[in-house]
């Protein structure tokens, strides 16, 4: 069966992710640092959390060491859509992009590359701010990731 994983420190679309999944009959397992408040979703049915030391990647790797081919990850860490695609499961941002296997080593790179310049001073843009367009096309996105997924 298939198991949502939410990288939930600092996901804007936890609620709409429990929603979808819990339409459908799906386990959710949120995971983030031990500053998160789970107590309002995990009183759901279906809902669980792990929650991790707020250590670098502590969530990622507690994603990954349970993750199944079957499962769908929510993150908005290419390192992590990485290494869940790496493993057969499915991986989409909470503005509804669903992460490639044939395009993440180019997502990757451009990462590094972001990240060299930032540490030599340099400065790059941010995200543009969270619409609700972004939370209807994640909605629909994860819901189509989950049709492929049983057909």
């Amino acid at each position: 069966m298939t198991t949502l994983f939410i990288d939930a420190d600092a996901c804007p679309v936890t609620r709409d992710a429990i929603s979808v999944a819990r339409s459908r009959g799906l386990p959710v397992v949120l995971v983030g640092n031990e500053t998160q408040n789970f107590g309002r979703y995990t009183q759901r049915t279906g809902v669980d959390a792990v929650q991790v030391s707020s250590g670098r990647d502590a969530a990622d790797f507690a994603i990954i060491e349970r993750l199944d081919p079957e499962d769908i990850v929510v993150t908005q860490d290419t390192g992590l859509a990485a290494m869940a695609l790496g493993r057969g499961a499915s991986a989409l941002s909470p503005r509804g992009r669903v992460f490639s296997a044939v395009t993440i080593d180019a997502e990757l790179a451009v990462r590094h590359a972001e990240q060299r310049h930032r540490r030599a001073g340099g400065r790059t843009r941010g995200p543009s701010a969270f619409e609700d367009e972004d939370r209807e096309r994640f909605r629909d996105s994860l819901a189509r990731v989950l049709s492929e997924r049983e057909g």
